[in-house]
């Protein structure tokens, strides 16, 4: 780790968090790899019990917005992840490992303060693929939560949103009692 560099974990602030494919390449440049991906990040998700608020993954990178987990620390979680994806990849080239690693040791993880920067970033994950030229409008690009937010579709990560906590809540039936 860099000297001088400090950690906030245990602040119960929401965390930004970058990390990218080894060298930066475009390892997730498929949509299974994506899939794998996204998987991996559900299973972290459940796994240490952290909530995801918004995610995108893209071919040489990942962006998430989430909570500190309830289990371990954040960076316990993401080293989870990457691990788990990293097996999960190398199973579908069969075992193989033609040019190594998948991920980069570190990543990027900043503390959000405040809800105009957690609005921020949710919107900078979700346009990231439209900015990249991978896709015309964000609800195009399949390895995101924007879907999610527009339409409560699932994405293969459970999303803390108005949407979930909906369904979550026991069904409301209204009996119409007779006068």
């Amino acid at each position: 780790m860099p000297q001088g560099l400090r950690r906030f974990h245990h602040t119960g602030q929401s965390h930004f968090i970058t990390f990218t494919c080894y060298h930066r390449l475009p390892k997730l440049d498929t949509g299974e790899a994506r899939d794998l991906a996204v998987a991996a990040l559900e299973h972290a998700r459940v796994q240490y019990r952290f909530r995801v608020y918004a995610f995108v993954v893209m071919p040489e990178h990942v962006h998430l917005l989430i909570s500190e987990p309830d289990r371990a620390s954040v960076a316990q979680a993401i080293a989870s992840f990457k691990i788990s994806s990293a097996k999960q990849a190398e199973k579908g080239r069969g075992g193989s490992k033609p040019d190594g690693r998948l991920w980069q040791p570190r990543g990027y993880d900043r503390n959000i303060r405040d809800y105009e920067e957690f609005v921020e970033k949710r919107r900078y994950i979700h346009r990231n693929p439209v900015r990249r030229g991978l896709c015309a409008r964000p609800e195009d690009w399949k390895w995101s939560s924007f879907r999610h937010y527009a339409t409560g579709e699932d994405c293969g990560v459970e999303i803390e949103s108005e949407w979930t906590v909906r369904k979550r809540e026991p069904l409301r039936v209204e009996i119409k009692q007779k006068p």
